[in-house]
């Protein structure tokens, strides 16, 4: 009796999406097949325990022959030994960098070295991510950085062009980047309420604004061991930044700037009077931050400035250089920034920081005894994105 049997013969490499994940998460086939058991596949499928283990290992083989390639992702592209249609290439590379936020979190801003990956056993313990995960997605952090450190040009850039990631995540790649080039602090106790993306939002600003790369042009005849130009923050910008204690040094421009700012606010601002009595204070604080970042650890310490001794219940937007009005702190402009006690009372809106932060730096533009415009908008353009964003519970 005769019968027909219909067979399809090909060498596409099948990608199943949900083991991948299991895999990139770090768990053993054994842990990852009773994950698959306990979703139900078994019953989806028909299939047997026996069937469902041997189809868990085969994957489990090719995503290990493949992460090789995955080190390098343009050859993965280029590769003929396993046939993968061009989506599920990117699907593989997107995910393979993809990161968790809260070990992100834990390693932001720290050196990528030895030292630190002897600390993922805890960060494991402390975040719950499997260890395996956690080098995984450590190990990354470090290749991009290793590949990109010495490049010249835009950072995102280099990094979509090297690991053929999503702008998105080049982003987020360059962030990371920049805080781990730049050694930031974040790991500070009253830092913790940050997030990553407030964290890559200012280091973006930060990007864009004060690097090298933010002149616009890189020399002529570029020394190979000048710094990168996207990396490393403009130490010529930093130093220049002393220039804008004028602002708060000269009494006349002080005044004529407080002026300025207090008759555009007068009638929009809730809190008007307690920022026109402290303007100076306020003056004081946001320029002297400038001032600090001559110094390497005041680089470093940059956002504990900005934020450590905040602590109001519902977390003053106005950080410390802008906290609370009743607190009155001696700054004196030849001393590093010192900032006022916790807010303790009533805090200021957020549009009303917002408000003060924009006509403060607009104001700056119609002193005619100042003579740093430039200097300024690059300074404080960056500096007030920074605070807004750094302003939520």
């Amino acid at each position: 009796m005769a019968s027909e049997l219909d067979i399809f013969v090909g060498n596409t490499t099948l990608i199943d999406e949900d083991v991948y994940r299991l895999w990139l998460d770090g768990y053993s086939v054994s842990d990852a097949v009773a994950l698959r058991v306990r979703s139900g596949i078994l019953e989806q499928t028909g299939a047997t325990a026996a069937v469902l283990q041997s189809d868990t290992m085969d994957h489990y083989r090719t995503f290990q022959m493949l992460e090789r390639l995955l080190h390098a992702p343009p050859k993965l592209l280029h590769q003929l030994i396993f046939q993968i249609p061009p989506s599920r290439q990117a699907l593989l590379i997107e995910r393979y960098y993809a990161f968790d936020e809260a070990f992100v979190r834990e390693v932001l801003g720290k050196k990528l070295s030895k030292g630190t990956k002897k600390d993922l056993d805890d960060i494991s313990t402390k975040t719950g991510i499997t260890l395996k995960s956690c080098r995984r997605q450590f190990d990354n952090f470090k290749r991009v950085f290793k590949v990109v450190e010495e490049m010249r040009g835009s950072l995102v850039d280099n990094i979509q062009q090297h690991f053929l990631l999503s702008d998105r995540l080049a982003r987020d790649y360059a962030a990371i980047v920049f805080f781990a080039n730049n050694r930031f602090e974040t790991g500070k106790k009253k830092l913790q309420y940050l997030s990553f993306g407030d964290f890559a939002f200012c280091a973006e600003l930060m990007i864009q604004n004060w690097t090298l790369g933010a002149v616009g042009e890189a020399p002529t005849d570029p020394d190979p061991q000048a710094d990168d130009m996207d990396m490393d923050l403009d130490k010529e910008f930093l130093q220049d930044l002393k220039e804008l204690k004028v602002l708060v040094a000269d009494k006349d421009l002080l005044d004529l700037h407080k002026s300025l700012v207090c008759t555009a606010l007068r009638g929009k601002l809730g809190v008007f009077s307690e920022m026109e009595a402290n303007f100076k204070n306020l003056s004081r604080g946001l320029v002297n931050v400038a001032a600090k970042l001559t110094h390497n650890k005041d680089v470093r310490d940059l956002f504990v400035d900005l934020v450590e001794k905040v602590s109001c219940p519902a977390r003053c937007p106005l950080i410390p250089i802008l906290a609370c009005p009743w607190a009155v702190p001696v700054l004196d402009v030849t001393s590093d920034p010192q900032f006022v006690e916790p807010c303790r009372s009533d805090h200021w809106p957020l549009n009303d920081v917002r408000l003060f932060l924009n006509q403060y730096s607009a104001s700056v533009h119609s002193l005619d005894g100042f003579r740093h415009q430039a200097l300024w908008d690059r300074y404080m353009g960056t500096l007030r994105g920074c605070l807004l964003r750094l302003c939520h519970d």
